[in-house]
């Protein structure tokens, strides 16, 4: 990686603690107006001084998010379908130029492998690490998982793979049985873990712990923070298990103290 791509993936991965807590919001670009992020600047705001990232699209953040925010942006750059439609009939929705402009500190799509659209989500992703090189902006690759596809070690190691042989710089994927499997397979490319659905805020606490334990570098949250009926407590409690080590009970205490 050149200078700016390691500058970069810096804002996002603290180089303090070697881990990131990414805040997703991104669910409005095929979810439309969903539960938490109907008004998405007044639940996300108060969430930004926690997290380490931000990952969203081009119109949410122009229309909800301050200009003189101080956090590190992950643009979603594929769409095209809603939950109306296949989910994997992606294309790649945005310039590079708009994610320049925007100031983007990584840029992202979805990769269906198993789905529909298999192959062009795979161009899609090729398309933007092609976009990265030439800019010097990192490409983050989700994992994307469709209702018939199972969630185990076997089929996220084998998308996670195909993306980081496509180039991606960092991987977004769900926690597993053997986990560290899926991160063995990534070699040097960092793991994020995606939250997922909403759970009760233990098991989302004991998720990201497993997987800190088993090797990721952090996590990419959502409804499990948006959602919670305490976000702020909930974002604090994950950034606890993440860059401080601590424990799911410890962490618990820190999201119930904020109520």
């Amino acid at each position: 990686m050149d200078w700016g791509m390691k500058n970069r993936l810096s804002r996002i991965i603290n180089p303090k603690t070697g881990k990131c807590v990414m805040l997703a919001v991104d669910h409005g670009y095929f979810q439309g107006p969903t539960t938490g992020l109907r008004n998405l600047g007044k639940t996300v705001n108060p969430l930004l001084p926690y997290a380490d990232a931000l990952m969203i699209t081009r119109g949410a953040l122009r229309n909800w998010i301050p200009k003189d925010v101080n956090v590190p942006i992950v643009l979603r750059m594929s769409g095209g379908q809603s939950i109306l439609k296949e989910l994997s009939n992606e294309i790649i929705t945005n310039s590079i130029k708009d994610a320049v402009r925007i100031n983007a500190s990584a840029i992202t799509c979805s990769v269906y492998i198993g789905g529909e659209y298999e192959k062009e989500t795979i161009a899609n992703l090729s398309k933007l690490v092609d976009y990265g090189e030439d800019y010097g902006i990192p490409v983050l690759a989700v994992t994307a998982v469709g209702k018939d596809m199972v969630r185990d070690a076997r089929y996220l190691g084998l998308a996670s793979r195909i993306c980081v042989e496509m180039g991606a710089h960092m991987i977004k994927t769900y926690n597993c049985d053997n986990f560290e499997e899926v991160v063995e397979a990534c070699g040097n490319v960092p793991v994020v873990m995606a939250g997922g659905k909403k759970i009760d805020e233990k098991s989302a606490l004991e998720m990201a712990k497993n997987v800190i334990d088993k090797g990721a570098v952090g996590v990419d949250m959502g409804r499990n923070i948006f959602q919670s009926d305490n976000p702020v407590g909930m974002i604090k409690a994950v950034r606890a298990v993440v860059h401080e080590g601590k424990s799911v009970d410890e962490a618990y205490k820190i999201y119930e103290s904020g109520k």
